[in-house]
């Protein structure tokens, strides 16, 4: 047993809906993972992640949630909290959106409306890990109030931990 709420696994802003996975949203997913031009994800293996991940939400009460625009009904990415490189005690907020949806002030909302949720399940403390090439990454998490931390050196780069206070 956590000592942990269960984080919300509704979320709504203004324009945004996150809302638990459905296995409807595997194409979506799976065309979303290949923007990121790492090789091609299947439907089926973005079914298989799927699964896993509302298995892991089982387990931890967190989650990673699908988004979608309220008005366009259209699934644009998801955000959400993760263990990641971190601990359930202080997940990560992560965040990946369609390129075409960039620009246009998503990923602050969903994220925004994450934070509140991780607030609310009596956390003290977030994290976040990006890139040290993702700048758009970077403006998100400066108007949600994380500050940086440290730089790790991982394979796929250099690593920026940031930090965020939920007191």
């Amino acid at each position: 047993m956590s000592a942990y709420e269960t984080m919300s696994f509704h979320l709504e802003t203004e324009r945004l809906s996150l809302r638990p996975w459905a296995d409807s949203d595997a194409a979506e997913l799976c065309a979303l993972r290949s923007e990121r031009g790492d090789g091609t994800s299947t439907v089926e293996h973005a079914r298989t992640t799927i699964a896993k991940l509302v298995a892991e939400t089982a387990t931890t009460g967190i989650a990673l949630l699908p988004i979608q625009r309220r008005a366009e009904g259209d699934f644009i990415g998801y955000c959400g909290l993760i263990i990641g490189r971190s601990t359930l005690e202080e997940p990560e907020i992560a965040y990946e959106l369609f390129q075409r949806t960039h620009g246009s002030g998503y990923a602050t909302e969903a994220a925004g409306a994450v934070l509140e949720a991780a607030v609310a399940t009596g956390r003290k403390r977030l994290w976040a890990t990006v890139g040290a090439w993702n700048t758009p990454s970077f403006r998100v998490l400066e108007k949600l109030g994380f500050e940086r931390d440290h730089v790790s050196m991982e394979d796929s780069g250099e690593v920026v931990w940031l930090t965020r206070s939920l007191a």
